[in-house]
């Protein structure tokens, strides 16, 4: 037998998560492979450290949470970016980590340009939660 979850309830549960990494979490993208879990320590170099919007997702709907304003943000590091994560406003906890690509390429999160220089500017131009059901 499966569980399913209402709309609602795959709504609550993506609400709940922007509520649980915080107003001012912070989203870090990184060369190289990403950890084994958000509990491994950060790997690859910090390419760029962008502080999300205050209200950074909009509300769910329909099981899927989006982006909300925008994302934009400075390289600090030169590379070819390979994976994110959300981490609160300190830096120290991750709350969520997956793939980056370019727009269009299928990564978890998509990027303007994976090339990262110091000084460039960063914008994420896609990025969709989806609450499912098993």
């Amino acid at each position: 037998m499966t569980i399913q979850l209402s709309v609602a309830a795959r709504n609550a549960g993506l609400d709940s998560f922007e509520t649980a990494a915080g107003a001012t979490a912070k989203l870090q993208i990184r060369t190289g492979a990403q950890p084994a879990n958000c509990a491994a320590a950060a790997s690859g170099t910090l390419l760029a450290e962008l502080t999300l919007p205050s209200d950074w997702m909009a509300a769910a709907s329909g099981g899927t949470k989006a982006l909300a304003g925008s994302w934009t943000g400075s390289g600090v590091a030169a590379g070819i970016a390979a994976h994110f994560r959300i981490v609160d406003n300190a830096g120290t906890t991750c709350h969520m980590q997956g793939s980056v690509s370019a727009t269009g390429g299928g990564g978890d999160m998509t990027l303007d340009n994976t090339s990262i220089a110091v000084a460039q500017a960063v914008q994420i131009t896609g990025f969709t939660l989806t609450g499912g059901n098993p």
